[in-house]
């Protein structure tokens, strides 16, 4: 009887795998001819290097671990064909595309973007750390999302530099020059995370978490049955939560066997504190529902404003948390990138200081505003160099949501549309896209603010994404940063890079940092 049993096992199993088998050559049968019915070509396949794909699979895992993996696409793609810009790879049981061209980004993010949606898995993997909310739903759910979230984001909230003034403020209040005017050596990366986490904890919340200055916190209120959250350890939870959702997604359908209790501690950690501010405002009753006024100025804080729409305490975490989580991250990161390429270029430095004090003269306590901001071309086009050299977010992704194709990738030249089957994920390589040298010249790995001098923008530049899921912070990081900018450049007069000479370090986790910190020392100004 046993033996029975086994051989019964074991024909099970054949069988199974016979199914499989026969089912994927009937699906590849279909989608060739779907194929030929749409006029498309064939698309480069990237080499297996091993039956499963697997060993493909460990190297992009190791070039992020390397803090390279955005360099690793850019040179999968040159290893196929400096003209290869959109490829097919098979890895583990599946096959996705990677693209590093402008107009297939074009149909993913606009032009067909009825066709395509973020992937379920993604979904899957950044659920238990940011819930259902805006980057992580789907279809009308997300509709519902957009529309209860987009109308905060309006020009009037964007360009209020009271509450990027205070926050600089204290930034600058860690940068101390000694007696001969120098700062010793300092890492301004965490600076600038502590920075972006307390200016949009006060934007969305209404009390800032104090990441720069924990003495602070004695002004934060208690909220009924409900103990304070731990604060301190905030950005180290965020951290290390970003890293698991970022490993969670490298493995797409097989995200559920990176399991780790750590993960779920950071989530839980993450969740108290923002429950914890949600609380604040549902007790708050009636006199929370309007901003409050700060020094005879109306205060603009987005959780009263959303509190409006909805009394729902897991929509108001998951929307909030979402918003919290994009404010923190990629300020900060952008912040670093900017100093750390003004630190390696003192042209540029020299540079954009003259303007600054131009345009705002040298005193720290000089008036800006938003109009002088957005009008200060040399900034923006500085600022748009770093993205474009580092690219803050060096990878995004849509799946197919039915059968369709992509505009150019097929054939012998890659300028024939290719076919997508149902399912099918897309990788969006923006900084392959931002690294071509028929894009943007043979001096494209040179950091040159100037390149944008009259150049008109396209879809080979996409730093916030673009279509109905670009990002809705986009004026607001740009004028912190900029803001920031002015204040550091009105203080010091001088940067200089610390770090040993080394080749640039990529840290992608969802969005890239350097790998190395922001290593500089700086000279007050007289």
């Amino acid at each position: 009887m046993p033996v029975f049993s086994l051989l019964t096992s074991l024909l099970g199993v054949v069988a199974l795998i016979l199914y499989k088998l026969l089912s994927s050559i009937r699906e590849k049968r279909r989608q060739h001819a779907e194929s030929v019915r749409r006029g498309c070509g064939p698309c480069p396949m990237l080499p297996k290097k091993d039956i499963l794909g697997i060993t493909r699979f460990r190297e992009s895992i190791r070039a992020t671990r390397a803090e390279r993996g955005p360099k690793y696409i850019v040179e999968s793609l040159d290893a196929k064909g400096k003209h290869v810009h959109t490829a097919q790879v098979r890895v583990l049981d599946y096959d996705l595309n990677v693209t590093r061209d402008p107009e297939n980004a074009k149909a993913c993010f606009s032009s067909q973007s009825h066709d395509f949606d973020i992937g379920l898995h993604r979904t899957q993997s950044w659920k238990p750390l940011l819930g259902t909310g805006i980057f992580t739903s789907q279809g009308e759910a997300w509709k519902h999302s957009r529309a209860l979230v987009r109308p905060q984001f309006s020009k009037e909230q964007t360009s209020d530099l009271d509450l990027a003034g205070r926050h600089t403020q204290e930034l600058l209040d860690k940068v101390v020059p000694g007696v001969d005017g120098w700062t010793d050596s300092i890492d301004l990366q965490p600076l600038f995370y502590n920075f972006a986490l307390d200016t949009v904890t006060e934007f969305l919340y209404g009390y800032s978490v104090h990441a720069q200055n924990h003495d602070a916190h004695a002004t934060l209120p208690t909220v009924s049955g409900m103990d304070e959250p731990n604060l301190l350890e905030l950005g180290a939870n965020f951290d290390q939560g970003k890293r698991w959702i970022e490993e969670r997604g490298a493995f797409y359908k097989w995200y559920w066997l990176m399991f780790s209790k750590d993960f779920d501690h950071r989530c839980r950690e993450i969740h108290k504190l923002v429950d914890w501010f949600v609380q604040t405002r549902l007790q708050g009753g009636e006199k929370g529902r309007d901003s409050e006024v700060e020094d005879g100025k109306k205060r603009f804080i987005l959780l009263n404003e959303l509190a409006k729409e909805t009394q729902n305490p897991l929509e108001l975490r998951n929307e909030s948390l979402s918003l919290l989580f994009a404010g923190r991250d990629t300020a900060g990161a952008l912040l670093g990138w900017v100093f750390y390429f003004l630190a390696r270029h003192e042209r540029v430095f020299r540079k954009l200081r003259s303007i600054v004090l131009d345009t705002f003269g040298s005193s720290i306590t000089g008036e800006i505003n938003f109009a002088q901001l957005k009008a200060c071309q040399y900034m923006l086009h500085m600022i748009n160099e770093c993205f474009r050299v580092a690219a803050v977010i060096p990878l995004n992704e849509r799946v197919a949501v039915r059968d369709t194709t992509l505009p150019r990738g097929g054939g012998p030249d890659g300028s024939q549309p290719i076919f997508i089957p149902k399912g099918r994920q897309i990788l969006i390589a923006t900084y392959a896209m931002q690294h071509r040298a028929d894009i943007w010249g043979e001096d494209v790995e040179e950091f040159k603010p100037e390149r944008w001098e009259r150049r008109k923008v396209g879809w080979e530049f996409i730093p916030f994404g673009a279509g109905p899921r670009s990002c809705l912070g986009q004026q607001f990081s740009l004028t912190e940063t900029s803001y920031v900018v002015v204040r550091f450049l009105q203080r010091f007069d001088r940067i200089e890079n610390m770090e040993e000479p080394g080749p640039i370090r990529l840290h992608h986790a969802i969005e890239n940092r350097s790998g190395s910190g922001v290593q500089v020392r700086l000279h007050a100004a007289n």
